[in-house]
Order: structure tokens, then sequence, then C-alpha cells
């Protein structure tokens, strides 16, 4: 097993033509702050042709795939206090980390287990297939907590599992349980608690035995048909981000939870 650099808020390791990108962020719910969201992009883009690699799974920790983002980052707590290039700046990093992981010629793999939150949700969507361990619980709270929902996922849900189920999650913010998200075919492979870092490795082992070139072609070929307009409808949603963050609604949803008075919070 080789490391492939030195990392603050992942772990990198490869084994054979396989890829394994560990959330390590040091957060109690494995958030995503700035530094992380750099440190995903520089690794996308070091290995986006890398033709060693055949599968690149993602996963995060035990009990939670990831909470989403950390909005105790002051950069999120308090925006306002950046000048306007930074915070637009700011704002389209979790897109960018997303477009950067969607470009790796490999196929990826999330493996996910326990809660998969907001941004995280976002960045699962990115990659090409899904395993949830039946603890997992899919969640995206930012339209509740005033905020739109950005990282140009919404074009990539509503591409997988439609429009009406894609507002049922962003719009309503309903948890979406293993089952569910394995029965609205945004999730590819059940796997037991536990087991769904296991499971995405067999599924890795697969495309490791498939022909490395004709793989990524037909991979190219399916994003190609799938994100044709995907940029053109959401290229401002980061704007829109920016928008939100001046609205009471986002002062009092990022407040709420900070203070632990979100209804939803359960140690997020």
């Amino acid at each position: 097993m080789t490391d492939h650099g030195a990392y603050r808020h992942i772990t990198v390791d490869q084994t054979g033509t396989i890829m394994v990108v560990t959330l390590a962020t040091g957060h109690k719910a494995n958030a995503l702050c700035f530094d992380t969201m750099n440190e995903m992009v520089t690794l996308a883009n070091s290995v986006a042709e890398d033709t060693s690699i055949s599968a690149v799974v993602l996963t995060g920790q035990p009990i939670v795939f990831t909470g989403g983002m950390n909005l105790s980052d002051p950069n999120v707590v308090s925006p306002q206090e950046l000048d306007l290039p930074e915070r637009r700046r700011g704002a389209a990093l979790g897109a960018k980390m997303c477009r950067a992981w969607e470009s790796i010629e490999a196929v990826t793999i999330a493996a996910i287990e326990g809660p998969c939150v907001g941004g995280g949700v976002a960045l699962a969507l990115a990659l090409d297939l899904r395993v949830c361990a039946d603890n997992a619980v899919i969640y995206v709270p930012e339209v509740a907590r005033g905020m739109n929902m950005s990282w140009q996922s919404v074009p990539r849900s509503v591409s997988l599992i439609g429009p009406a189920r894609t507002k049922r999650m962003f719009l309503l913010a309903e948890q979406v349980s293993a089952q569910t998200a394995i029965d609205w075919g945004w999730a590819d492979y059940p796997a037991t608690s536990g087991s769904a870092l296991e499971s995405a490795l067999g599924v890795a082992a697969q495309v490791e035995k498939m022909p490395s070139i004709a793989t990524r072609m037909c991979k190219q070929s399916i994003n190609v048909a799938t994100n044709a307009l995907h940029h053109a409808v959401s290229y401002m949603d980061a704007d829109q981000l920016l928008l939100t963050q001046h609205s009471d609604d986002y002062i009092e949803g990022i407040t709420s939870y900070l203070e632990k008075r979100d209804p939803e919070y359960k140690g997020k």
C-alpha cells in the first residue's frame, strides 16, 4: 500500500490500481472546512488523468461519512468580513471540489456510513457510484437553514433521482434512509453497517478487471450525455449563496445550528 502525500484532512492510500481516500477532518462530525476542500481539489487534480489508477473509493469515518460544511468555519459564520472577491471565491470552492472529483477519469465510488449531510451529499453526487451502509442517512438541511443548495448539485440530483425526489430531499429537507436511497436510485449498492468500504472495494475490484481505456472512454461518454446542460443551469448558484447570506433566515439558520437550537441537530 503506497502513501500518496501528506494531507491534514484526508488520508490517501493505493493498493494495485485502487486508491482509497478517507475524509478525516478532525471535526466530531467529520465536517468539511475550506482547508479540507482545497486538499480534495489538489488530490483530485493530481489523479485526474493518472492511468495507474482504475478506481478511487472515497469514504469517511466509521460512524459518519461527513456532516457537510463546518458551519463554525469563520468563512461561513461571518462571510461579510471578507471582501467580495474573496467571498465569491469561497462560495465557489465547493463546486470546484465537486467538478474536480467529477473530472477524475478513473471510476469513483463513495462508501457511506452514517450521516451524509449537505455538502457531503453534493460531493457524493459528483462521484460515479454510491455504496450505502444500512446505517446511512442522506440529509440536505441547506434550504431549511436559509441557504440555497449550491455546489452545482441540483442538476446532478435531478439527473439521478428526478425533480420530485430532489425537491423532497432539498426543499423539504427529508432525511432519506439507506433503503430509500437505494429504492430511489440515489445509491447503487447496499451494505451492512460497518461494511460500506469493503463493499465499495468489491465494486472497485470489478472495475479493475475491466479494460482501462474502454472503461474511461465509456465513462466520459456517459458523463457528457448526462451533464450536457448541468453547468449552464447551475453556474450562478455560488452567487445565489452569497445572496442568501444577507438574509435573516441565513443568520438564524447558522445561529440556531451553532447554539444547538436546530430541531434537526443530532450531534452533527
